[in-house]
């Protein structure tokens, strides 16, 4: 099965981006891994409602509690620094982050800097993205 693109029809200026992330402690995204890695079917990418440069111990501490408390398992390629996030609108219900890579995204999507963790895992909590080839996130909000 093949995943289906996620249509964008905005992205968000700095500002919205500041506004819309006011109260959000994290973002999880969940998306079909490549083929070639059937043992780790799914690609997460955590963004942290931060642009502080986490010391390793406590990079390590955060990642393992996510993958704790979302059942998530065999993670590999873990890359986690900070990193220019955009956000866009589309069809979806709630904006989309987006980890901007590629150059020429970084220099004409508007992003702000946040603490990413990117990396292949397996998780059966997560099935939309193993089974259905689907691309999902969820927010968590602080109080």
């Amino acid at each position: 099965m093949e995943a289906k693109a996620i249509r964008t029809t905005r992205y968000l200026d700095k500002d919205e981006i500041k506004k819309h992330l006011k109260n959000v402690e994290f973002i999880i995204m969940a998306s079909p891994s490549p083929e070639k890695f059937q043992e780790t079917p799914i690609h997460f990418t955590i963004f942290l409602n931060t642009s502080d440069n986490l010391p390793k111990d406590i990079q390590d501490a955060v990642l393992d509690k996510f993958l704790d408390e979302n059942g998530i398992r065999n993670p590999i390629e873990v890359m986690s620094q900070i990193m220019p996030v955009g956000f866009s609108e589309g069809s979806h219900e709630t904006l989309m982050p987006l980890l901007l890579i590629k150059k020429e995204d970084m220099l004409s999507i508007p992003s702000v800097p946040m603490f990413v963790f990117d990396f292949l895992a397996d998780s059966d909590n997560f099935y939309e993205a193993k089974e259905k080839s689907l691309t999902g996130w969820s927010y968590s909000y602080s109080d």
